[in-house]
């Protein structure tokens, strides 16, 4: 079973970018689809963005379509989002998940990591 080490958050002004990193390790990472996930205080857990296994296809939800850009390094076993232009609603702890195809990822169904939090101040 793959387990999944997400870092890259932290602080950042409304506007910023980060990049956050997610390393598998313990399974064939490329034959998995990956995704990421968020969940605010007082919130549910919510997709963000998913990627196949190749990296040919990927989907995002409408709130960070056009801002964020999810990629994948099969060579490294990582899955990358990269954040753009953020706001104080993508304030959260972000969650790394792996499935074994897209729609499953995109369910909220898989393997998850242990999150990495988000703060984007105004």
């Amino acid at each position: 079973q793959v387990q999944l080490v997400e870092s890259g958050g932290g602080l950042v002004q409304a506007g910023g970018s980060l990049r956050l990193s997610c390393a598998a390790s313990g399974g064939t990472f490329s034959s998995y689809a990956m995704g990421w996930f968020r969940q605010a205080p007082g919130k549910e857990r919510e997709f963000v963005a998913g990627i196949s296994w190749s990296g040919i296809n990927t989907y995002y939800a409408d709130s960070v379509k056009g801002r964020f850009t999810i990629s994948r390094d099969n060579a490294k076993n990582t899955v990358y989002l990269q954040m753009n232009s953020l706001k104080p609603e993508d304030t959260a702890v972000y969650y790394c998940a792996a499935a074994p195809n897209l729609s499953t990822v995109v369910a909220g169904k898989g393997n998850w990591g242990q999150g990495t939090q988000v703060t984007v101040s105004s």
